[in-house]
């Protein structure tokens, strides 16, 4: 009996096996190699026609005293920073609108995902429509309404401070509706029952919001900031297109710095270690994260 079960346990073994096994073999040439492979080139002088020489930990090394990679790191970090709070604020509120039971509510979902649809190079060509000064929308709205007098302009793109909110704002626009959708997936797990007890206690819609809502959003929350701080800590698309990392690269992110070095000066192993670093940052800030969500929920 024991000897029957025995093979039974090895057959159904050997089946799920077999189904795994394509899997792991495209995700080892795929996923696996590459990184090692990247880690790899990271210790060598690598340019776009091959090695060259073996450097060890050099090419880390010189991230300490390289201005351009500090400057690039800086800026994602302020981007990070203005745009990830923004979102899931903005998110949240477009949630709850779009949570209410009245005869719009499907539309509004409609509305607020409809940007998300879009590619990177529209939505960015949409932001320098809006954006640019002497024919942009905004400009023209501002002049239209007489808060800015006629030949001035606001230069959305071009002052250092306003080119990275321009940014910011716009990624928000652009990716607000999925963060959108989690909280109102999130908004509808809440049973409508705790609302009409509350109701029934005396609970106003205020502390409703800040006593029910809110803390049974808390794993929403979480996930949506890790999120978005891994999507804006490796921004590059719509930066790359509406500023191109201007003025005098105050808006130039981490990845088009990799990008610039690997392609533009041929120096394809520091690339490839800044790019472990970038990853390393990813990795401790999703720790870090993880163990603040788990510390909130203990509590």
């Amino acid at each position: 009996m024991n000897h029957t079960k025995g093979k039974m346990r090895r057959r159904t073994a050997l089946i799920a096996l077999a189904f795994l096994l394509p899997f792991l073999i495209l995700y080892t040439i795929f996923t696996i190699w590459p990184v090692i492979q990247g880690f790899y080139v990271s210790l060598h002088k690598w340019g776009l026609m091959g090695k060259q020489d073996f450097l060890g930990f050099a090419n880390y090394a010189k991230l300490l005293t390289d201005n351009n990679f500090w400057g690039a790191l800086r800026n994602t970090l302020v981007f990070t920073v203005i745009t990830t709070p923004l979102l899931v604020v903005t998110a949240l509120v477009l949630a709850l609108f779009a949570n209410r039971p009245n005869r719009i509510k499907r539309g509004l979902r409609i509305l607020y995902y409809l940007p998300s649809v879009l590619s990177v190079s529209v939505a960015s060509f949409i932001a320098k429509f809006v954006f640019s000064p002497y024919t942009g929308l905004l400009n023209g709205i501002l002049h239209a309404i007489g808060v800015l007098p006629a030949g001035q302009e606001i230069q959305w793109l071009n002052d250092p401070v306003l080119a990275m909110i321009t940014v910011s704002v716009m990624t928000v626009w652009w990716t607000v509706g999925f963060s959108m959708l989690l909280y109102l997936s999130g908004l509808q797990d809440i049973s409508p029952d705790l609302y009409e007890a509350a109701a029934i206690d005396g609970a106003s819609k205020r502390q409703q919001l800040f006593s029910i809502t809110l803390p049974l959003l808390k794993p929403t929350t979480w996930l949506v900031i890790l999120l978005q701080m891994i999507a804006c800590i490796k921004v590059y698309g719509q930066i790359s297109l509406i500023t191109g990392g201007g003025p005098a690269s105050s808006t130039r992110p981490l990845v088009q710095y990799v990008y610039e070095t690997a392609f533009k000066r041929s120096d394809m192993g520091y690339a490839a270690a800044i790019s472990y670093v970038l990853f390393a940052i990813l990795l401790v800030l999703s720790l870090v994260q993880q163990a603040l969500q788990r510390r909130g929920n203990q509590q």
